[in-house]
């Protein structure tokens, strides 16, 4: 850093508090305030970081661009940290993000969720680069804190941030989905990775009353944040809040490539129509696409531009994760369309659930993710509407 960036990062931490208070619509409560100054966020960012350009990662090395370096150090935006696990692939195009730095707005948004209180023992799934774990012990002390990260490396950069910061929470390097029952019980788990399902040793080794908080992840779209409370009883359940992006857990990562694993050459598919436009599905607000992914559940999509198919335009393909069953819905370029052409392979018939799940979602008044929550028991989820006695399973 140069002297007039030494000189700056007081202001700089300060500009993005703003920053952050803008985002929420009120001020940062003044306990997380204290613990942002103290943490500025640029201590706990490494010397080489990825930065988009055009969608794709460029690397941004802080001795050769400080510059740049520094305001992607404070701007309220996330900031990849590894690419690839830790792999640099031969070719830049095939970079993707494997670890980050949340946005700051995001990450305070969630300290606040947590509702904490002095001498509260919390758990975090992903360390990252400590700067989550620092604010919690900032505001707990170290001995309340243990963070939990399943890459080596990263956990290695974790424990040296907070170290160099004056930190000392609990670092473990480990698979995060078991949770740590060295310490628990706890009285919080938080999440800086999306998950598909709550794994049930978060709840195990959480005391009655407490929290869970994590980032939520379907197949459908990736977004919303769920908060649990956990009954005496061994289930937890409760709501969601907009809006917010993850990356996923590494173990429940899910390696599927719609057009190499799904459609084979052998494949004859039925053909019918829909008057259900395909972009009213998967390409409609968030609110919409998350109510039908608690549908759907096990169903993703990807569009197909100029697919090179004869009269077709534009193709959305919908398939299941395990690959069994797949619909393709085709545009012919007419504009203000009324009807699609469907194709559908498999033992299940794709499109008539995705015409089902929107067909729901006008019946009940088009709810968003607000309306919507979860009850993890140990025999599974249930998602729900409104209420937990309206609730159908999520396998």
């Amino acid at each position: 850093m140069t002297s007039t960036q030494n000189l700056a990062q007081p202001a700089g931490t300060t500009e993005l508090l703003q920053a952050v208070s803008r985002y929420l619509g009120r001020d940062v409560a003044p306990e997380w305030r204290r613990a942002g100054e103290a943490a500025p966020r640029h201590r706990f960012l490494p010397h080489r970081i990825w930065l988009s350009d055009d969608d794709a990662l460029e690397p941004c090395d802080r001795e050769h661009d400080p510059d740049r370096w520094f305001a992607a150090a404070y701007a309220d935006e996330p900031v990849v940290t590894q690419i690839n696990d830790g792999q640099e692939p031969d070719d830049p195009d095939d970079a993707w993000p494997s670890s980050s730095a949340s946005a700051p707005s995001i990450v305070f948004q969630m300290l606040e969720l947590l509702d904490l209180t002095a001498g509260m023992r919390v758990l975090e799934i992903g360390a990252g680069t400590g700067f989550n774990a620092a604010l919690l012990a900032h505001r707990l002390g170290d001995v309340n804190v243990t963070t939990i990260e399943i890459d080596p490396v990263v956990a290695d950069l974790a424990r040296a941030n907070l170290k160099s910061n004056g930190y000392a929470p609990a670092v473990v390097c480990g698979d995060g989905s078991l949770g740590w029952g060295a310490e628990a019980p706890y009285d919080r788990v938080v999440a800086t990775c999306s998950v598909k399902r709550v794994p049930y040793s978060w709840i195990r080794q959480t005391r009655p009353g407490g929290v869970i908080l994590a980032p939520w992840y379907d197949e459908w779209i990736c977004g919303g944040l769920l908060r649990l409370t956990v009954g005496d009883d061994g289930t937890a359940t409760g709501r969601y809040t907009p809006d917010s992006a993850f990356m996923l857990m590494r173990t429940q990562r899910r390696d599927l490539l719609l057009f190499r694993d799904v459609v084979m050459d052998d494949h004859v598919p039925a053909e019918s129509s829909t008057t259900l436009d395909p972009w009213a599905v998967a390409d409609s607000a968030f609110e919409t696409q998350f109510a039908l992914g608690h549908r759907l559940v096990d169903l993703w999509y990807a569009w197909h531009h100029d697919p090179d198919v004869e009269g077709v335009k534009t193709r959305l393909w919908v398939a299941t994760t395990g690959g069994g069953s797949w619909a393709a819905v085709d545009w012919d370029g007419t504009e203000n369309a009324e009807r699609y052409t469907v194709w559908q392979h498999g033992p299940r018939r794709l499109w008539n659930e995705v015409e089902a799940a929107h067909q729901w979602w006008l019946d009940n008044g088009r709810p968003g993710p607000a309306r919507l929550g979860l009850t993890v028991t140990p025999e599974g989820h249930r998602a729900w509407l409104d209420d937990p006695a309206n609730a159908w399973p999520l396998p």
